[in-house]
């Protein structure tokens, strides 16, 4: 009973040890998902299985860690993001049975800066996130979005297609495809590329959109007001401009 409450401590916590925890399953994430970005450029070796399945093995014991604290075992079981590290599991340990959708472990990257706990912590450690807290939250769904299109068009399209022989290749369609630019000298193949090209043309524009939008319009502080709830004031609002409470923000006093 100990070791189980000190394992969700650690994935639920809110100690310094519990944060820099998280702070570690988030880099291991990245470095893991810069390891199949390489390894995509390089030729099949035994260190490469290796490699795969002890990052399978790490990615296990993640996941069996939290199935073993989990309150509710069979709503966190069909969690999306818990049934890719499912896939992920099966396609490093077992690759004939899922060869190439390791990639999907990206998807738990996203879960974890979306966690409510690791926002509040990021935005005490790192003035930066906080005061551009949208923006970074922006720019991660597009590159997140941008990584998944890249390996989906990169594992379907390769052996198949002529142009599409690395990672390379792949990111340069799905960049050229999203920012509508389009030159032409590549293309998937068969309908279901087609297909492919469209989801990634709406939903990568869309989020592009997004990410500008917040880039150009003027710069808001988050602070919720307590009687009509507007969150979005100026940095050096006095009251609420929609109701007229007295705000309280937090300011560091910096010039």
């Amino acid at each position: 009973m100990a070791v189980k409450t000190i394992v969700r401590e650690l994935y639920e916590g809110s100690s310094n040890r519990a944060h820099r925890f998280r702070y570690a399953l988030i880099c291991f994430d990245i470095a893991t998902i810069v390891f199949l970005i390489v390894s995509s450029f390089l030729p099949r070796t035994p260190l490469i299985g290796v490699l795969d399945v002890i990052i399978g093995l790490i990615i296990l014991a993640d996941f069996l860690a939290r199935f073993w604290i989990s309150r509710n075992r069979a709503s966190d079981l069909m969690n999306p993001a818990n049934l890719a590290d499912i896939v992920v599991i099966i396609s490093l340990l077992a690759p004939l049975a899922g060869e190439g959708l390791a990639f999907l472990r990206v998807a738990r990257i996203l879960r974890i800066m979306r966690s409510p706990l690791v926002l509040l912590r990021m935005r005490r450690d790192s003035r930066l996130f906080r005061e551009n807290e949208q923006t970074v939250m922006a720019a991660l769904n597009l590159g997140l979005f941008i990584f998944v299109a890249t390996a989906i068009v990169y594992e379907s399209q390769r052996g198949l297609n002529e142009h599409i022989t690395n990672y390379a290749d792949a990111l340069y369609f799905t960049v050229s495809t999203l920012t509508t630019t389009g030159f032409g000298d590549i293309t998937l193949q068969g309908h279901w590329g087609r297909m492919l090209s469209v989801l990634i043309m709406i939903f990568g524009v869309s989020l592009f959109l997004r990410l500008i939008q917040i880039l150009i319009r003027p710069h808001k502080v988050e602070h919720k007001c307590p009687d009509c709830g507007l969150r979005r004031h100026d940095a050096d609002a006095v009251h609420c401009k929609h109701c007229g409470r007295v705000l309280h923000i937090e300011d560091e006093g910096a010039v």
